[in-house]
């Protein structure tokens, strides 16, 4: 099985800001040898790291990691993708066979329209180059513009984190509901049935309202377009590695052997072509 979407760091207060005082048990390191002890114990042989600071040394830190573990299968790092310098950032990141994709921490950003500047725009725009995934980290609320995003750049794969944080905290269904079935409607976007338990009331997060949002996502994309990742350390603010995992796992016992596959490792494997491929279509698949 492949965790598609995993962070590692080094705490500080300084580059993780966002770790508040709520969350103190994600106030310390979690290194490649903290990842493999979760990972054996739930049967995960693979995983993509994925950036959790927005800076260039965060790449350097991830691609270290990897060179200490045979886990990490690939890395989605960042560079500053709304600099003039955005190409050569991109060339020099994508030395690394290993790097699979970038992402911007766009949930953060105070500009409701960050995803439609010209300048992102054109970052976006030099994905293709080295063909890049672009992981997708929204809000519900900025699903709207989200499509609108992913409607400019048909031929770049992307890839939403954590379903686009749907409300469960209130089970507040709609939009989010439409707008996802919108979004599953590009055959360019797949998404990671991830990070759900910490958008629900911690500690005491709701399985059916999970489960819920997991088996829309299925409705919508289909096990073809959907991938697995736990979205660990931040799920220990909610529950431990294995139980996320348990419960994801649970909502696919009713698909067939392939579509199980699919979304416990064939999807994360194809579209960040963790074998070392490449994504050249981005066609629906059969």
């Amino acid at each position: 099985m492949i965790d598609a979407h995993i962070h590692l760091w080094r705490y500080s207060p300084q580059t993780h800001g966002w770790i508040d005082a709520h969350m103190q048990v994600l106030r310390r390191h979690f290194e490649p040898h903290d990842l493999a002890h979760v990972c054996a114990g739930a049967g995960v042989q693979g995983v993509v790291a994925v950036q959790a600071a927005q800076t260039l040394a965060e790449n350097d830190y991830l691609l270290a990691c990897a060179a200490q573990s045979t886990l990490i299968r690939g890395v989605v790092g960042w560079v500053d993708l709304r600099s003039p310098s955005v190409t050569q950032q991109l060339d020099e990141l994508a030395q690394s066979p290993l790097v699979c994709g970038v992402r911007h921490i766009v949930q953060d950003e105070p500009d409701e329209g960050f995803l439609l500047g010209a300048d992102f725009g054109r970052g976006i725009a030099c994905l293709a180059k080295h063909q890049l995934v672009y992981d997708l980290l929204v809000y519900a609320r900025q699903l709207p513009q989200a499509l609108r995003f992913v409607d400019r750049f048909p031929n770049q794969v992307f890839v939403l984190d954590h379903l686009g944080k749907p409300q469960l905290r209130t089970a507040d269904w709609e939009p989010w509901k439409s707008l996802l079935r919108q979004l599953a409607q590009r055959p360019n976007v797949y998404a990671k049935l991830s990070g759900l338990v910490t958008e629900d009331t911690l500690p005491a997060w709701s399985r059916a309202r999970v489960a819920e949002a997991i088996d829309h996502a299925l409705e919508c994309f289909g096990p073809q377009r959907l991938m697995l990742g736990s979205d660990w350390p931040v799920c220990l603010l909610a529950e431990p590695y294995e139980g996320v995992w348990a419960h994801a796992l649970s909502r696919l016992t009713g698909l067939s052997p392939a579509e199980r596959s699919a979304v416990e490792q064939d999807t994360a494997v194809r579209v960040y072509r963790l074998d070392g491929s490449r994504v050249h279509a981005v066609a629906s698949p059969a």
